[in-house]
């Protein structure tokens, strides 16, 4: 599923220079000069419609009939009055239409509606150098996602690149930016910031304002990462952690690091996890051990882990063991083995 850009734009301008107050002054101008000319004339409304329109059209056409005192008095009004209005309307117009404005604001109602139709949809919470690398990996996999970012020149970036991302500029720390993003829908956001204090303050807030989301956040002090969970995340992630302990782990046992980056890599392995969760199973597989599933001889997939109640992993569990609510395997094996498998136990991959 691939989404248009979308951008926020809160600027000064946009309370200044305003469409609809430009088209209230050229109105009230025009009741002004109708109610004017048939008072003092005692013209028509169509008749005196048109004197207006001439008037402050400055075209130069011949008037209904000859003017008297305080006709010409008014019609001098009028003209002064139009100065003014038709100045201001100029501005609008040349900041709504020869500068795009009038464009961008039509794009963002119309990518507003697009994030309101969006549901289990993931939010992207900075588009730094690992936001991008979870974009591009959320976009293989076809999740919908709305990425959040302070910085006007990353989402003009986004806007212009290949990649068709649905962009929200924003501060993502608060309250208002969340729920334009669609927090309360959401499956999951993931906090990608560079500050961790920003990071724990996306975690309180889009804690409370959505209960059961799943929040991942990144974390670069170890004493932050535990802040994070307590104030709410699922999960926390430290970067340069992982990267420190892949490196370290490369010397001491290289080929099981080299095996699993081959089979983890998207692009050049056909294999892949999957986590199958109790409640993703139909009702006649949830009591039913691992030997009486026979997925190894069905799929070809191969049970490598199992998941309890509190989150502890037990590794090659025993052919006796059954899933039970809140627990799930872990399994192995290529995609065709993995779509079998989804097939064979009704879930959804």
């Amino acid at each position: 599923m691939q989404l248009l850009p979308f951008k926020v734009i809160n600027r000064l301008p946009d309370k200044i220079l305003n469409f609809k107050v430009a088209l209230c002054m050229l109105g009230i101008e025009m009741i002004i000069g109708v109610a004017g000319y048939m008072l003092l004339e005692n013209y028509d409304w169509v008749e005196a419609v048109y004197m207006v329109v001439i008037t402050i059209s400055t075209v130069g056409f011949t008037e209904v009939e000859p003017l008297s005192a305080a006709g010409r008095l008014f019609t001098s009004f009028i003209i002064l009055l139009n100065i003014g209005v038709f100045a201001y309307f100029l501005a609008v117009f040349s900041y709504y239409v020869l500068e795009g404005e009038f464009f961008k604001t039509w794009f963002i109602k119309r990518m507003q509606k697009a994030i309101n139709s969006l549901d289990n949809h993931v939010v992207l919470c900075g588009y730094g150098k690992y936001g991008k690398e979870i974009s591009l990996n959320l976009l293989t996999h076809n999740i919908p996602f709305v990425v959040i970012d302070h910085a006007a020149d990353k989402i003009d970036r986004l806007q212009h690149s290949d990649q068709q991302l649905l962009c929200l500029e924003g501060d993502a720390t608060q309250d208002e930016t969340l729920m334009a993003a669609g927090i309360l829908r959401a499956r999951a956001i993931i906090t990608a910031l560079a500050d961790d204090s920003d990071n724990l303050y996306i975690v309180l807030t889009a804690r409370q304002l959505n209960p059961r989301l799943t929040i991942i956040s990144r974390a670069i002090e170890p004493k932050a990462g535990k802040k994070l969970m307590k104030a709410g995340a699922n999960h926390v992630v430290m970067p340069e952690q992982i990267g420190g302990f892949y490196m370290a782990t490369l010397v001491s046992k290289p080929g099981a690091v080299e095996f699993f980056s081959f089979i983890t890599s998207e692009n050049h392995a056909d294999i892949g996890f999957e986590e199958i969760r109790y409640d993703q199973l139909q009702p006649q597989f949830r009591a039913s051990p691992i030997k009486e599933l026979h997925l190894r001889h069905e799929t070809g997939v191969n049970i490598i882990g199992y998941r309890n109640h509190d989150g502890r992993y037990e590794i090659n569990p025993s052919p006796d063991v059954a899933l039970e609510p809140g627990c799930s395997f872990i399994v192995l094996g290529s995609e065709a083995q993995l779509k079998k498998l989804h097939e064979l136990l009704g879930t959804v991959s």
